[in-house]
């Protein structure tokens, strides 16, 4: 489960008084009282990978930070993962993409760095107990793009077409409504997958839309999938913020970039894929979005990476605290379990 900085609370007035049957002291006893305001920090180090979108990110972070704390020294270590570094094979064939956060929590644990900012749907479902996310920032985009110099989507593209794509999900999703089209690995980075397009190495790639936006090429997107044609991944779009636990008053500085509405949507995502046991190896969708104020809606899909085999389900509820986005996310997996969904991820192995 994501771990929140509880928020400082500041009541500026008491309801359902009734005149003559309170005192002052009454009224007085029912006010927070809350400690001294913490100072503001002097430095902070981000650890980031050193892809461009990945210190894109980064300077995210930094420019809000630095927005509420002007006087701080931010500065960012980029450092290189070994998820960054084995790009001839699958991330579902080297031990998934817990490879691009081990180096980052390094960084953190000896003190090289305060922070690490991360993709949210890079990080394991499950941290070690001396790390913890504790803030989650605003969604962006979160559906997938098709991109491709020639074709505006995946039904135009002639039989045999190749499409690249580094996820076992979207190769599921494609294989399952296209059968007759070619999907093969796309590893590299943002930059690394264009260029290999652009050779003609592919007819049209699949990347998450909200890299494309963030750094500025959008122009590239030939059309957004929409969730009912390719469910996003667990926490795709969201930025993630990973600190060590007993930095308690480094959670408390960075309480003004958390964005609740998304918390709670990431964190049905990340308990459904925990109940499932799921991870990288396994052609997983969890997209969780709002429907009303306090409604929200979680729908997932399990599959075979060919395509034959698939359950989806969806359930909402009305969820108000991270304890209510973790029951609808746990809810939803027995219910894909009762479908069938273990046995498929039995087939698959870990």
């Amino acid at each position: 489960m994501i771990t929140v900085a509880p928020p400082i609370a500041y009541p500026n007035r008491v309801k359902g008084l009734q005149t003559g049957l309170q005192t002052r002291a009454n009224i007085a006893a029912m006010l927070i009282v809350t400690a001294p305001p913490l100072p503001a920090p002097q430095r902070l180090i981000i650890a980031s990978r050193k892809s461009r979108l990945a210190i894109w990110q980064a300077e995210h972070v930094r420019s809000h930070l630095q927005t509420h704390y002007p006087h701080c020294i931010i500065e960012i270590l980029g450092l290189s993962t070994r998820g960054d570094e084995i790009l001839d094979r699958s991330l579902s064939k080297i031990g998934g993409k817990g490879l691009f956060v081990k180096e980052l929590e390094q960084a953190l644990d000896n003190g090289q760095a305060d922070l690490a900012v991360h993709s949210l749907k890079d990080v394991p479902m499950v941290l070690p107990p001396n790390f913890s996310l504790t803030t989650i920032m605003m969604r962006e985009d979160p559906r997938d793009a098709l991109v491709s110099p020639h074709y505006k989507s995946l039904a135009d593209l002639p039989s045999g077409s190749i499409v690249g794509t580094s996820s076992l999900r979207r190769e599921a999703l494609i294989k399952q409504q296209f059968p007759h089209l070619n999907v093969r690995p796309l590893r590299g980075n943002l930059d690394t997958r264009l260029n290999k397009l652009d050779r003609g190495e592919y007819a049209a790639i699949i990347l998450a839309a909200a890299g494309l936006k963030r750094l500025g090429l959008s122009a590239r997107i030939r059309t957004l999938l929409t969730p009912e044609q390719s469910l996003p991944a667990v926490g795709q779009g969201a930025l993630g913020i990973e600190i060590s636990t007993h930095r308690t008053e480094l959670a408390a500085w960075l309480t003004p970039l958390h964005h609740q509405p998304t918390a709670l949507s990431v964190t049905a995502e990340r308990a459904l894929a925990q109940t499932l046991g799921s991870s990288c190896q396994h052609p997983l969708a969890a997209y969780a979005d709002w429907q009303s104020p306090d409604t929200l809606r979680l729908r997932a899909m399990v599959g075979s990476p060919n395509g034959t085999t698939q359950v989806r389900d969806d359930l909402q509820a009305r969820v108000i605290t991270q304890q209510d986005a973790h029951r609808l996310g746990e809810q939803l997996a027995q219910r894909l379990i009762e479908k069938g969904a273990d046995r498929i991820l039995a087939s698959l192995g870990s």
